[in-house]
């Protein structure tokens, strides 16, 4: 006999929307209508995706009617308040959905993403000079359609515990935000051609770290990850991967105009005990949180304090996630 987790009562759904819905019932976008119409090839991936998806939901909450839960559905884009009475948020779509779900959820609840829509391989080869084919990485999900219900029923059974990933604080002239970021936050200016200048430091404790003087930079953004964000852009711009339960954040200039004496402090690491602080010096600028949707204004002069020191989040990830490179 199977013994249920009486800690995992209530859960909620959150699927995304599919970018053809997005792009046809939300924005009614001309130009992917007409290619609808045209029958053009890239928008049958789209058509094929959707579909895939909406059935990935619906094979879900076919599953979710067999297990001791009470459970409701939401649409990601509706989702605008804090999660609350919840013990665990169950996302169906990929990495952006869990990113999305983070910024609503306490350490009080867990989160178990489902990746509805995986690549294909042979499709992507299949269509290699016509288009880019790729689907969901869903690198942070813990299942797909084809093993959700086996997931599913471990985590019920207490036989899979989730893990704990840093997110990301952030505070302009002494208040915090409420959004944490999970994967990372990037200072920039709203035009990605315009150079950002800003002055920074890692303080720790009361005091500042006497081998990290003031960085004055120029470039094209300052970008801080946490260790589950450092797969992503961190990565692709040179940064290091690091293992996904490291508690440190690190940070890049990007495409930094650079000074000799500048040039080895463009790349580093804040520590768990430390914080960043950093003086804006742009007439405007924004603190993007985990890509675009999310965004704090920046005015010429605000201070900015990043750090790691606020709740991690639980989330049930694929064993294989765990098994990552050291720094």
């Amino acid at each position: 006999m199977k013994v249920v987790n009486m800690a995992i009562r209530r859960a909620l759904v959150l699927s995304k929307r599919s970018a053809l819905d997005v792009y046809t019932n939300l924005h009614r976008d001309p130009q992917i209508m007409s290619l609808i119409q045209a029958n053009h090839p890239v928008v049958g991936n789209l058509v094929d995706r959707h579909k895939t998806h909406v059935e990935t939901v619906k094979f879900c909450e076919d599953v979710l009617r067999r297990k001791p839960l009470e459970w409701k559905t939401v649409v990601g884009d509706e989702l605008e308040a804090p999660i609350s009475d919840i013990d665990l948020v169950i996302t169906i779509g990929g990495d952006g959905t869990i990113l999305r779900a983070s910024h609503y959820v306490d350490n009080s609840a867990s989160i178990f993403g489902v990746n509805s829509d995986p690549s294909r391989i042979t499709e992507i080869k299949e269509n290699s000079e016509s288009f880019d084919a790729r689907r969901s990485t869903g690198y942070m999900c813990a299942a797909t359609a084809e093993s959700f219900e086996e997931v599913l029923d471990e985590i019920l059974e207490g036989k899979r515990k989730p893990v704990q990933l840093s997110r990301i604080l952030t505070c302009i002239d002494g208040v915090q935000s409420h959004t944490l970021a999970l994967n990372d936050v990037l200072l920039a200016q709203p035009c990605p051609a315009a150079v950002s200048s800003c002055s920074f430091r890692i303080r720790k404790g009361d005091s500042y770290d006497s081998h990290f003087h003031p960085v004055h930079s120029r470039s094209s953004g300052l970008r801080v990850c946490t260790a589950a964000g450092s797969t992503a852009a961190m990565r692709s711009a040179g940064g290091c991967p690091m293992p996904i339960l490291s508690r440190d954040l690190q940070y890049m200039v990007r495409e930094p105009i650079l000074l000799p004496e500048h040039s080895k402090v463009m790349h580093g690491w804040i520590k768990t005990d430390e914080v960043m602080h950093i003086v804006w010096g742009c007439r405007e600028g924004f603190i993007y949180i985990d890509g675009c949707h999310v965004y704090l204004p920046l005015k010429y002069g605000n201070t900015v304090q990043i750090s790691s020191k606020c709740p991690p989040l639980q989330v049930y990830m694929h064993p294989s996630r765990l098994q990552h490179v050291t720094n």
